[in-house]
């Protein structure tokens, strides 16, 4: 495996952007209409990750089995649609991260597991321009199947070895794994306090971005 990748693939929420507030916001409008009190955004954060069923889960007790999930879900993703980059930033040092990767010619791209149809324009509004964007439906399986992250190296023109992928969940780690693709558990992600991301198996932990930039070669 190449020690030193010539490319790096993000994933999104959690990793590269901190959506927590949005994606938040979605669930706690469908919680006030239902004439209940908005949560705390704090305790929901680390739900963020898990999309529309995390969230739902958490925010109104509604699980993919409950007969009124499907049209809960439709809700969420209407109403997050709406207002999908209010309060959506970069991580800290995030985007000057990205400019040196450009600055030295390493190529980078996105891939999550958000659908794409959000992933786009959330992408265009905070004015991005990945050399490859993928989304949890963008292939047959979403993550942590590695089969997206092959697409992504493919889109690179890069071997799947020559590849970083960073991620905030346990599933990031074990696609990146499969795929081939060297790992960075991403400590400032939407991780539970009762995980331990160091355990997950990548090949790096970095608590801050800052850190990362001892793996630019």
């Amino acid at each position: 495996m190449s020690a030193s990748p010539k490319a790096w693939l993000f994933d999104l929420d959690g990793t590269l952007a901190d959506t927590a507030n949005d994606l938040i916001g979605a669930v706690n409008a469908m919680r006030v209409d239902r004439g209940l009190p908005a949560l705390d955004p704090g305790p929901l954060r680390c739900e963020a990750s898990n999309g529309a069923r995390g969230l739902l889960g958490v925010g109104l007790d509604l699980h993919p089995q409950d007969p009124e999930f499907a049209a809960a879900r439709e809700e969420f993703l209407e109403r997050y649609t709406q207002a999908l980059c209010e309060h959506t930033t970069l991580f800290p040092d995030m985007a000057e991260l990205l400019a040196e990767l450009d600055a030295r010619q390493l190529r980078w791209g996105i891939v999550t597991n958000k659908p794409i149809g959000l992933a786009r324009p959330l992408i265009a509004a905070l004015g991005l321009n990945p050399g490859t964007l993928l989304g949890g439906d963008s292939t047959a399986r979403a993550k942590p199947d590695p089969g997206s992250l092959w697409l992504a190296s493919a889109h690179l023109a890069l071997p799947a070895a020559q590849c970083w992928y960073l991620g905030d969940a346990p599933r990031d780690i074990e696609a990146g794994r499969a795929a081939g693709m060297r790992t960075i558990a991403c400590g400032w992600g939407y991780i539970d306090p009762q995980e331990d991301p160091q355990g997950w198996g990548a090949d790096v932990y970095a608590h801050e971005v800052r850190a990362l930039w001892e793996l630019l070669p």
